[in-house]
C-alpha cells in the first residue's frame, strides 16, 4: 500500500498523475469539520456528509437558537447511528463578534461613493442609508481613514456579497463611513470587521456563557471553538480575583461537570491573536486559522506565511490545526476553482490536521459534494506528504533527552514505516499515546483503541472513554475505536475475545489490513511501553 508513495521532491512521471484514484476505508488522513445548519440538517443528509468524510460537526452560534441546534444534533445523533461513523460535536462561540442586525430581513442594496451610518441604536431598521450594530463603542475605537468590511456570515472572496468602508467621520456614537464598493447585502445577520482595532469585547460573552453552561453540558461537547482569542488569558485556566474575572475559557468550563473534559480549540481570527499565537498555542488543546477574517486583518500577501508558520508550530506542538475557508465557491458551484483545489492541497502539505468548511455546508447548494471533493483533495495529497523530511524535523525540533512516551510513538512511527506497516493500533485510555503516534504523522492510518476507564462517585459506575474517542476525530491519521471493557487487551487463551483480534478484525473488515501485512502495536503492559510488529498469516 505504501512502497508506491510518490514524493513530491521526486520527478513524479506523468503518467501516474492520470492514475485514477483508489478508494479507501478512510477517505483522508486529513478529517472534515463540516457547519451545519439550513442545508444540512436533515438526517439524510447528514448521514450523507458522515459518508462522504465529515467526522466532526460544527455547531455555529453566531445565529440560530438552542432550540434549532438541539434539532439539528439529534438529526446528526440518528444519522451516527444509521451509518456507524463517529463523530464529534464542536460548539463555535460568537465571541467578540461585530454585527449589523437587520431585522427586516431584506436585502439592502450600498453604492459606491454613496454614504452610510453605522449607529448602536439597535432600535432604528437598516437601510442603505443606516446599519444599526450590536457595539456601543465603535465610535471610540476608530477614526477617519480606518477600513470596515461587511458581510454575510463571513466576507467572501466576492466583491457583489461584501462591501468595504471606508470611516470618514465620527458624530457623537454614530460612524459615518464613504462605501467603496457596490454589493447587495442579503440576511438578517452580516458579520462587520475592522481592520486592526481592538474591540473591547469579553471574548466568552454573556451569551456563551449561558449557551455553554446549558446546550453544551446537556450535549457534553467534545470541542469548543473560541472565536477571537487574542490572548492566552482567553483561555487560561487560573484562580479568579475578581479583577480578572473576565472571561477564561477553561476556568469556565472546569466547574461545568462533564465539560472540564472538553477540549478548546482557539480561533485566531487578526493581528491581536497572530502577535500572541505562541502563548496561545501553549495554552489551548488546538488552533483554528480563521482566514475569513485574517485575510482581512492581515495583507492578502501575508496570508500564505502565518499559515505556514502557524501550522508548523502546531505540528511540533503536537496540537491539531485546522484551516478554514478554502473551497467558498463550492457554496453555489458543484466543482471547486483551480486555485482552491489547490489551496486544499497545499493546507495538507503545509500539515493542517483538519479542513474545515463553513458556508460551503451550511448554507451551500451541494454540502456532500464539498465534503467529497474536498476529501478527494486532500487523500491525494496525504499521498505526496513528505513524511521522511517531516519525521526527521519533528525529531530535531523535540530533542534530547525525550520524554518516555515520546520516545515511544517516534519509535512506533519509525518501526511502521521501515517494515511498511498497514496500520498502526494504539491502546489508549487517556487518547494522548494515539496522539503522540499522529503527531510524528506516519503514512499509515492509525488505529486508536480507547480503553473505557471504570469512575464512580459513590452512587453508580460509569465508563470514560467516549470523549477521548470522539476528540481523536479531529487529528489527522488518526482513527478512534472504542474497546469493550469485558474484553483483555490480548487473549490468554483461545477462547478468549481479545481487544487486540477486534481491532485486527476491524482492519480487516475495513480493507485497511490484508494477510500476511505487518501490523505495529503499541500498548502497556504493566509500567511498560511496548511497541511490537506482528505479521498476519491468512
Amino acid at each position: 500500500m505504501h512502497s508506491n508513495h510518490l514524493l513530491l521532491e521526486e520527478p513524479i512521471r506523468m503518467a501516474s498523475i492520470l492514475e485514477p484514484s483508489k478508494p479507501t476505508f478512510f477517505p483522508a488522513m486529513t478529517k472534515i469539520v463540516g457547519t451545519l445548519g439550513p442545508k444540512s440538517r436533515s438526517v439524510e443528509v447528514i448521514s450523507s456528509c458522515l459518508t462522504a468524510g465529515m467526522s466532526v460537526a460544527r455547531f455555529d452560534f453566531s445565529w440560530g437558537n438552542p432550540e434549532y441546534h438541539q434539532e439539528t444534533l439529534e438529526n446528526l445523533k440518528a444519522a451516527v447511528k444509521s451509518t456507524k461513523k463517529l463523530c464529534a460535536v464542536m460548539l463555535d462561540t460568537v465571541g467578540p463578534e461585530l454585527q449589523v442586525v437587520n431585522k427586516s430581513e431584506k436585502a439592502i442594496s450600498l453604492q459606491a461613493d454613496a454614504t452610510v451610518v453605522l449607529t448602536p441604536d439597535q432600535g432604528l431598521d437598516a437601510t442603505s442609508q443606516v446599519l444599526p450594530i450590536n457595539f456601543d463603542g465603535l465610535s471610540k475605537a476608530v477614526k477617519p481613514g480606518d477600513t470596515i468590511f461587511l458581510g454575510q456570515y463571513l466576507f467572501t472572496g466576492s466583491e457583489t456579497t461584501s462591501v468595504w468602508l471606508e470611516v470618514s467621520e465620527v458624530k457623537g456614537n454614530d460612524v459615518v463611513c464613504v462605501v467603496k464598493n457596490s454589493a447587495t447585502l442579503a440576511g438578517s445577520l452580516f458579520t462587520m470587521h475592522i481592520s486592526q482595532i481592538h474591540i473591547d469585547m469579553p471574548t466568552l460573552s454573556d451569551k456563551d456563557k449561558e449557551v455553554i453552561s446549558t446546550w453544551g453540558v446537556q450535549n457534553k461537547i467534545d470541542f469548543l471553538s473560541l472565536s477571537y482569542t487574542r490572548h492566552a488569558e482567553d483561555v487560561r485556566q487560573f484562580e479568579m480575583t475578581p479583577a480578572l474575572a473576565k472571561s477564561q475559557a477553561r476556568e469556565f468550563l472546569s466547574k461545568l461537570g462533564d465539560l472540564n473534559q472538553t477540549q478548546i480549540f482557539a480561533k485566531i481570527e487578526n493581528v491581536e491573536g497572530l502577535t500572541h499565537f505562541d502563548e496561545i498555542l501553549q495554552e489551548a488543546d488546538g488552533i483554528i486559522l480563521s482566514r475569513g477574517n485574517l485575510g482581512i486583518d492581515l495583507p492578502p500577501e501575508k496570508v500564505f506565511l502565518f499559515q505556514k508558520a502557524a501550522l508548523y508550530k502546531c505540528n511540533m506542538a503536537g496540537k491539531p490545526a485546522v484551516v478554514t475557508r478554502v473551497v467558498d465557491s463550492m457554496t453555489d458551484n458543484l466543482r471547486p476553482t483551480r486555485a482552491e483545489a489547490t489551496d486544499v492541497a497545499n493546507a495538507v502539505l503545509d500539515g493542517s490536521d483538519a479542513i474545515l468548511l463553513g458556508a460551503e455546508t451550511l448554507r451551500g447548494l451541494y454540502p456532500v459534494e464539498t465534503i467529497s471533493t474536498v476529501g478527494k483533495i486532500c487523500a491525494e495529497a496525504d499521498k505526496v506528504f513528505n513524511q521522511d523530511l517531516y519525521f526527521k524535523k519533528t525529531v530535531k525540533y523535540v530533542g534530547e533527552p525525550m520524554t518516555h512516551l515520546e520516545s515511544i510513538a517516534s519509535s512506533a512511527v519509525r518501526a511502521a514505516i521501515k517494515v511498511k506497516a498497514s496500520v498502526i493500533i494504539c491502546f489508549t485510555s487517556s487518547g494522548r499515546a494515539a496522539r503522540l503516534i499522529a503527531k510524528y504523522r506516519p503514512t499509515m492510518p492509525v488505529l486508536s483503541v480507547v480503553i473505557p476507564r471504570l469512575k464512580t462517585n459513590q452512587l453508580k459506575w460509569s465508563f470514560s472513554g467516549a470523549f477521548e474517542a470522539r476528540q481523536s476525530l479531529i487529528v489527522r491519521g488518526l482513527f478512534p475505536m472504542l474497546a469493550d471493557p469485558r474484553h483483555p487487551a490480548e487473549s490468554k487463551s483461545a477462547t478468549n475475545e481479545s481487544v487486540l483480534k477486534v481491532a485486527l478484525d476491524h482492519g480487516k473488515a475495513s480493507g485497511v489490513i490484508k494477510s500476511h501485512d505487518r501490523v505495529v502495536v503499541c500498548q502497556k503492559v504493566g509500567d511498560a511501553s511496548v511497541v511490537k510488529i506482528i505479521e498476519l498469516e491468512d
